[in-house]
């Protein structure tokens, strides 16, 4: 089987969602600089970000912005190896190296030289094949399996997970060594629900790509149904945008894509509890919708918005609190003074090397 159509790997053809580029939101905007921050150089990177956050278009956005554009994108999802054949797959084999090995055959690093091998879902890979990788990160070749000759190669890794890498660590489940090489350059993808001015230009570009006839009248999203996706929290983040996009232009009726059309799963997803990313809770239209007039008010909405997270941390034990509200808090201030880290510390009441230190943390600067 070619390694260009190995069902583990991405295919030629990019997926709709992967090409999917907008950067329309703040938050959105601020990644996209520090795509551009990272592209230029060989640096090892490290997405991180929830299921269908759309890390392989970053990955394939720092690709294209480098020197290695020229160069092949080779994307291999860490989650599908098998344990068997891992090393065969990444370094490739010799003729006769094992049974079935009925003739050579290139793995992924040397299917990627000269460009970018992206591992997704690098927190799946088995210890043993950390221990190789962390190899070929260091001395930069390969040996194919039945072989003792070591190839040189030239790629540059760009990893990603939707896992707590750093608990990983903690519990033993990834090499520490490995993670420090994968954490030269980091990325933060945030949620969908962080960042909703994408929202309504990632729809229109679903909608005009599953609209397949090109004689139709393009399909309009009207008021109603623009609203109701701007309302929405989507747990599944881009993928489920997607795909609520897609059955809405199958359903919709005289060119407009009304509310009806456009349908939520109320399954709940799994991104709280394997990712350690918390999502986003509904607000209480009596206790987080009050205007604050005086210091009592905001008294009263910070109590009601710890109550809260409170409550939702009983069923999240691995959540650590006190980091998500400095964080979010950060962030927050951060977006309301338009990315000034000089107005956002006179806002916080702190010094700007305190914001400066938590913005890097964040993956923001």
């Amino acid at each position: 089987m070619s390694i260009f159509t190995h069902p583990i790997i991405s295919q030629t053809r990019r997926h709709e969602r992967a090409t999917a580029t907008v950067f329309e939101d703040p938050l959105s905007k601020a990644l996209l600089e520090r795509i551009k921050q990272i592209a230029p150089s060989d640096a090892n990177a490290l997405i991180i970000g929830e299921t269908g956050t759309g890390k392989e278009l970053v990955a394939r956005q720092i690709h294209d912005l480098s020197h290695r554009a020229h160069g092949p994108f080779i994307a291999v999802n860490c989650g599908a190896l098998t344990e068997s054949l891992a090393e065969s797959e990444l370094f490739g084999h010799e003729k006769g190296a094992f049974t079935g090995a009925i003739s050579q055959r290139i793995g992924w690093f040397e299917a990627a030289h000269n460009g970018t091998l992206f591992l997704d879902e690098i927190g799946d890979l088995s210890l043993p094949m950390q221990v190789k990788l962390l190899r070929i990160l260091q001395e930069r070749e390969i040996i194919r399996v039945g072989s003792l000759k070591p190839i040189p190669i030239n790629v540059r890794i760009i990893a990603a997970t939707n896992v707590d890498l750093e608990k990983a660590v903690i519990e033993g489940k990834f090499r520490e060594d490995l993670f420090y090489r994968l954490y030269v350059a980091l990325l933060r993808i945030p949620r969908l629900a962080d960042r909703r001015e994408d929202i309504l230009p990632l729809a229109k570009y679903f909608v005009e790509r599953y609209q397949t006839n090109p004689h139709d009248t393009p399909l309009r999203i009207s008021a109603l149904a623009a609203k109701k996706l701007i309302q929405h929290r989507w747990p599944g983040n881009i993928r489920e945008l997607e795909n609520t996009m897609h059955h809405a232009v199958l359903v919709s009726r005289n060119g407009v894509i009304e509310p009806e059309d456009i349908n939520f799963s109320n399954l709940v997803t799994g991104n709280i509890k394997s990712s350690g990313f918390p999502q986003s809770q509904p607000h209480s239209s009596t206790d987080l919708n009050m205007e604050i007039h005086n210091l009592q008010d905001a008294e009263q909405l910070l109590q009601a918005t710890f109550k809260q997270l409170f409550d939702a941390s009983k069923q999240l034990p691995d959540l650590n609190i006190n980091e998500l509200i400095e964080e979010r808090f950060i962030r927050s201030a951060y977006e309301h003074c338009q990315y000034n880290q000089v107005h956002t510390a006179k806002l916080l009441g702190v010094t700007r090397n305190v914001i400066r230190t938590r913005l890097l943390k964040y993956g923001l600067i």
